[in-house]
């Protein structure tokens, strides 16, 4: 291959340094992971939210709740993931947040408070946008992660309900006290699992101008184009973003399984 390779011009777009603050800051390749960070933890959290609860709704006694669980199942995860980011982007950010003025409220919020939206976040004139992919990336890894959660429930033997129902538990004692703390170990290693897919499937909010990871680099690619450069970095930074996660995931299993493994024994 006849390339000329510049690895010296990556590490500006990694970190500069800001003459009016006179210190280094983060430039467009970090902006863009922590970015892909924040986006993976809020849609993460809502995902399990999500979830948990259409999880017990699908192991639920009432047909209603098993009806529902089912129905959100079978919907998201039978729709291609860039179908839903489009429709919750004209529908959810360009109708309904703009009518309930999010962007407009965070910009008119004081500097501070701005300061920690766009640190948790979102720039304040982009937050609406991100609410959109938040709640997009949600509702399609929960769909999965209502599946983990099913699983994990009716994993646990059937006698272990017999036995909490003689001794006089109600279903939902039985559930909170029997049953999901033996579920537990079974949903991590899968949940993990879920974890790193989110994180993955971010790059796809892209798309929509979220400005992560992958969209600066199809932003810096366009305009220097240092191609390998650029997208072996940032398929390094993902590497070492998805591999964290695991060791994390990892040692809280270890301690969930040395927990509730002594309990059940």
């Amino acid at each position: 291959m006849d390339y000329r390779w510049q690895w010296h011009i990556i590490p500006q777009y990694l970190i500069r340094f800001d003459p009016e603050h006179q210190h280094w800051v983060p430039n467009l390749l970090l902006q863009g992971l922590f970015t892909t960070f924040r986006l993976s933890v809020w849609a993460t959290i809502l995902a399990i939210g999500i979830g948990s609860i259409m999880g017990l709704f699908s192991v639920s006694g009432r047909l209603f709740f098993r009806l529902v669980s089912r129905s959100y199942v079978e919907l998201i995860r039978n729709l291609p993931p860039l179908v839903l980011i489009f429709i919750f982007y004209y529908f959810i950010s360009d109708q309904v947040l703009s009518h309930l003025g999010i962007d407009a409220w965070a910009r008119s919020t004081p500097d501070t408070l701005q300061h920690w939206i766009w640190f948790l976040s979102a720039p304040p004139q982009h937050l609406a946008t991100f609410i959109s992919a938040v709640m997009t990336l949600a509702l399609f890894e929960g769909a999965y992660i209502t599946e983990i959660i099913r699983a994990g429930i009716e994993s646990v033997a059937q006698g272990q309900r017999e036995a909490a129902y003689a001794q006089g538990l109600t279903r939902r004692q039985t559930m909170r006290h029997i049953i999901l703390p033996q579920a537990l170990p079974q949903i991590l290693p899968p949940l993990a699992g879920q974890l790193i897919s989110t994180i993955k499937d971010s790059a796809i909010v892209s798309v929509i101008s979220i400005q992560e990871l992958t969209f600066q680099g199809l932003e810096l690619m366009s305009a220097t184009y240092l191609i390998f450069e650029i997208w072996i970095t940032i398929t390094v930074m993902y590497l070492v973003l998805t591999l964290s996660c695991s060791l994390a995931v990892q040692y809280v299993e270890g301690v969930v399984k040395r927990r509730y493994g002594h309990q059940s024994r």
